[in-house]
């Protein structure tokens, strides 16, 4: 009995990982696209990318993607993060999550 319990346990702490991990990709997204809206053109895409990867810890940091775009007085950004397999920071699995965000640009006066 005791092996099905322990591989229970790990299947579930699998599983919120990689709950965790969406997220982090959805949160990450938010914050990318709110700063990105914030920023002046010019400084637009770097101020996204930073906002987006300041927003993820460590072991989740390393191997995530920012992306953003502006197009019809929106800014969108999209975050690609990997999902790791038991440990953060360890190994990931071969696929990859995204969270997608967007926000109205804002208006200069």
């Amino acid at each position: 009995m005791t092996p099905a319990i322990l591989v229970t346990l790990v299947v579930l702490w699998q599983l919120v990982l990689v709950g965790y991990t969406f997220t982090l990709a959805g949160n990450a997204a938010d914050e990318a696209a709110r700063a990105g809206t914030a920023a002046s053109p010019g400084a637009r895409q770097g101020a996204c990318r930073a906002a987006g990867t300041d927003t993820l810890s460590g072991a989740w940091s390393s191997g995530a993607t920012v992306t953003c775009a502006t197009s019809g007085g929106m800014v969108t950004a999209d975050v690609t993060v990997r999902v790791p397999i038991l440990f953060p920071g360890t190994l990931s699995f071969p696929f990859d999550v995204t969270g997608h965000a967007g926000a109205i640009e804002e208006e200069t006066d």
